[in-house]
């Protein structure tokens, strides 16, 4: 039996001060997707690679979750060369364990006693897909993408996470060509746990930031 209460579903958190997304698929079909969607077709066409090899990329990052950055969190946590190896190049230690990073390099930030790392891309939406799965509705809103850069100890309040005084808060911006996950503290009463049990506390929320693990 595990030692904490009950299953963790990794995706599920939900955060009121944050909106959804409008769905997409209910508005006309904008520029930017209809040039992906034609530029898709052209190299198709073109022979760079087939519809199959196209589809089965999407259904690959379709099955992403972030249980992936839960198993690095563990392992990182028990193994402490391990950890040092994730922080300084988090593609080859992630293949280590038979996890696909994908093609953007990713930055591996360290939450301190000192310090609290949060993640955000104020010019869209770029986020670790292939590392966490797909992007919260509220990590596309422009309320979050706005005001945790300008008042982070705020936004991260609305998650329930207060943070402590003296303990900077470092946000990230993400982009095109870099995208961050953070490294949460362990926490206390979690020794001797199996890795396993140790992923299952590491939501998407902590890889991102606005929250910390929870026993």
């Amino acid at each position: 039996m595990s030692p904490h209460d009950g299953p963790h579903d990794h995706g599920s958190e939900e955060h009121g001060p944050h909106p959804n997304q409008p769905d997409l698929e209910d508005a006309p079909l904008g520029y930017y997707p209809a040039m992906a969607e034609a530029i898709a077709e052209l190299l198709v066409e073109k022979g760079v690679f087939t519809a199959d090899d196209l589809r089965a990329t999407i259904d690959a990052m379709a099955s992403r979750t972030p249980a992936l950055g839960g198993t690095l969190v563990a392992r990182a946590w028990v193994d402490p060369a391990f950890k040092r190896r994730l922080i300084a190049d988090s593609k080859p230690a992630a293949a280590e364990l038979g996890i696909d990073t994908g093609p953007a390099p990713i930055l591996v930030m360290e939450n301190t006693d000192a310090l609290h790392n949060v993640v955000v891309c104020t010019l869209c939406s770029c986020y670790p897909v292939f590392l966490l799965g797909k992007s919260p509705d509220w990590y596309k809103s422009r309320n979050y993408r706005s005001r945790v850069v300008r008042n982070p100890r705020a936004v991260l309040a609305e998650f329930g996470t207060i943070v402590e005084e003296g303990r900077e808060v470092r946000v990230h911006d993400s982009t095109a060509d870099m995208r961050y996950m953070v490294l949460p503290r362990r926490p206390t009463g979690t020794d001797g746990w199996s890795e396993e049990d140790l992923a299952e506390i590491v939501t998407r929320d902590c890889l991102v930031g606005v929250t910390e693990p929870r026993v």
